[in-house]
This record gives C-alpha cells, sequence and structure tokens, in this order.
C-alpha cells in the first residue's frame, strides 16, 4: 500500500486533500462545525494563498513541491499545559524528517531547523472551554522538494536540498502522523514531563553559550530550560536568568536579525 493509501485507511484520521486553499488552518476552523468525524483531523494542499507563519509572517512554497497540512484535535488539556501540544506536533516532524537526514533540530518555540537553517515553520492556534484547551489547529509547512527559494525569507533550506534528491511528500507526513499519535497519546495520558525531556533533548543550541539579542541589546546565554507556557529561560554570562516570551528574543547568528 502507498504512503497516501494508508494515510486514508487510518481509522483515528480523517484526510481532506485540497489543490488549493487560503490557509489550511482556516479551513480546518470552518470545518469545526458540528460533530469531528475522527480524533485526527487532517487538511494538506498543494498551494496556500495566504499561508502564514508565526505572528502573521508569510510562508513561501512552491505549489506542489512541499507539505502544507494542518492538524486538528480536541485535546481537552489544562491550559496550563499549553506548550505540551507544540511539543507533540515538533517532536513528530523532528522524527520524521530524521529518517531522512541528520542533524534536524527543534528551534524555540517550535521551527524545525537542520544545522542553522529553517526547514518548517509551525503556527498553532487553540480555543479554550473554561481551564482547558477544548480545540487545537497545528499547522505546519515542510519544505521537502523546493529546489530554490525566492522570498527574502533570511535562512530557508528543503529536504532536497539537503539529501539532493526527490522525496515522496505522502510518506514524510504519514511518517509525521503515525510520530505525532504516539506524541499525543502520551500527551492524553497527562504525561507532559517525558514529551518535554524529550523537547529539550532535541533543542537546537541546547548546550553551550550562543548569542541572543533582547530589547536591552546583545548577549551571551545558555539555554536554562522552557517552561509548559512556553516561555523560554536563559542563563546569560553573569548567571542571571532570563525569561522570555515568543519574539521577545532573537536567536542571532541564523539569518533573522
Amino acid at each position: 500500500m502507498d504512503s497516501l493509501n494508508e494515510l486514508r485507511n487510518i481509522p483515528y484520521l480523517q484526510l481532506i486533500t485540497l489543490d488549493e486553499v487560503d490557509s489550511t488552518n482556516n479551513y480546518l476552523r470552518e470545518k469545526w462545525e458540528g460533530e469531528q468525524p475522527a480524533e485526527i483531523l487532517l487538511a494538506c494542499t498543494d498551494y496556500q494563498v495566504a499561508g502564514r507563519g508565526q505572528m502573521g509572517n508569510s510562508w513561501e512554497s512552491a505549489r506542489g513541491e512541499n507539505l502544507l497540512f494542518s492538524l486538528g484535535v480536541r485535546p481537552d488539556i489544562p491550559v496550563s499545559q499549553i506548550f505540551a501540544l507544540s511539543e507533540a506536533m515538533a517532536l513528530a516532524i523532528r522524527d520524521a524528517l530524521t529518517h531522512y537526514t541528520d542533524g534536524i533540530e527543534v528551534k524555540w518555540p517550535n521551527d524545525i531547523y537542520y544545522r542553522d537553517r529553517k526547514i518548517c515553520g509551525i503556527l498553532i492556534e487553540t480555543s479554550l472551554r473554561g481551564k482547558n484547551i477544548s480545540h487545537g489547529i497545528l499547522g505546519a509547512g515542510i519544505n521537502v522538494n523546493q529546489k530554490k527559494f525566492l522570498s527574502d525569507a533570511p535562512n530557508p533550506i528543503s529536504l532536497r536540498q539537503i539529501t539532493g534528491r526527490e522525496t515522496d511528500r505522502w510518506d514524510v507526513l504519514l511518517r509525521v502522523v503515525k510520530a505525532f499519535k504516539q506524541n499525543y497519546d502520551t500527551l492524553l495520558s497527562g504525561d507532559y514531563t517525558s514529551l518535554h525531556h524529550r523537547f529539550m533533548h532535541c533543542l537546537f543550541r541546547r548546550e553551550g553559550l550562543h548569542p541572543y539579542r533582547d530589547a536591552k541589546g546583545d548577549f551571551l546565554a545558555t539555554i536554562e530550560g522552557v517552561e509548559p507556557t512556553g516561555h523560554l529561560l536563559l542563563r546569560d554570562e553573569a548567571g542571571v536568568v532570563r525569561r522570555y516570551a515568543f519574539k521577545e528574543v532573537k536567536f542571532r547568528g541564523v539569518g533573522n536579525e
């Protein structure tokens, strides 16, 4: 059975394939009128007219060459563990890509990097019910077969540029889905600790002093940890621990200064 047919036959998954859409995250949000037909919804497309990254950034992807998809879940987990969803998704993509090449890491909060270059971006949107997360839409763009990037994005790379050969996109997606289901089951069991330990082990710049920049200027620091809320903890050269939300600190030297 080929990878696309195998995806279509996964019992916990509803697969929706689209030629073109504004964004797969938007599409799934609209699909959530009424009952969810499967534990996980998966919408993927050959092209996004309005693909988005974090904080409204755009995402470049040549038609039909990469993976553009969103997973829809209803985790019903405490909002205090919101970052566990991000960890589950990032680790799934990291593990899937590691099948094809070494050197894949997770750059906080949830970009996927090959050395100092970005191979995948993730956009996670959640809805709350009381103190729990009722819905999660986990969107991703994985650069699979694109040979050349034309936008002013600072440091993109594709799997094809790394390996020198074309890769079956459906095979990559199948590996992502299977890895995510394992992580998601771990999350639903309440075992946030094991997910977090794996996340920290796969983290970009997890060891040593590296250059960063915040509103006060440049500094060197080592990663002290990541909180369940997703806040990054950095210990600077003076031994002071600094706490950052997303976009409050930049990783210098990776093309995004």
